[in-house]
């Protein structure tokens, strides 16, 4: 069966404005709010209409994260991503993990759904659901395994609530990654169809 690389693209730039704003919480201490709302408004979709609509109505929800697949995908910039690949991959591995363990995908589906009665009276953005959403990485996502070596500025990584966001963007990297999976994304793709890849994410960031 043909693969939609529609879809397949729109899901591995969700992977992607994850990591990117993993790198960017780890070095900076801050990120593209905008953008770190739209993850993480997508670990509540839990039953989308479409794959885009896991991220919202329109595809500029997903720039940032075009715009990384675009740095990943690009032979003249890739030896500017390779952090971001290395988290890409790394969430790639943890959902297989993830998959392979119904027990740990049960947790996941109940504390999610906790978290949906939580924002009757707190915002996403709000510490108290960031913290919710870091607790449910650390207690369910971490111990799955290999953890993810997150790098950047030490002091910056010692703060309590840039950790609390770089979990909580991690987690919602992960949903993506489960997304990618499910509308036919594959490893084997990065390797063998970069230049559809590309060519899909150049085309979605010109409708941006």
């Amino acid at each position: 069966m043909a693969k939609n690389y529609y879809d397949i693209t729109l899901a591995l730039a969700g992977i992607c404005q994850s990591a990117k704003l993993v790198q960017q919480l780890a070095h900076e201490g801050q990120c593209d709010n905008s953008a770190l709302l739209t993850s993480l408004k997508s670990l509540l979709q839990t039953n989308p209409s479409s794959t885009l609509a896991t991220f919202g109505q329109h595809e500029r929800e997903l720039r940032l994260g075009l715009e990384t697949l675009v740095t990943m995908l690009d032979n003249s910039k890739r030896a500017n991503s390779t952090e971001l690949t290395r988290y890409v991959i790394s969430l790639m591995v943890l959902e297989r993990k993830l998959h392979a363990n119904p027990a740990a995908l049960n947790e996941l589906a109940n504390r999610l759904s906790q978290l949906e009665r939580q924002l009757i009276h707190f915002d996403l953005e709000s510490e108290t659901i960031q913290g919710a959403l870091a607790g449910i990485y650390v207690d369910i996502i971490s111990p799955l395994g290999p953890r993810i070596q997150v790098t950047g500025s030490p002091l910056v990584l010692q703060r309590p609530q840039i950790q609390v966001k770089v979990r909580a963007a991690l987690l919602s990297g992960l949903r993506a990654t489960v997304l990618w999976q499910q509308v036919g994304g594959s490893r084997l793709q990065l390797m063998f169809s970069r230049g559809r890849l590309l060519k899909q994410a150049q085309q979605l960031l010109a409708s941006c």
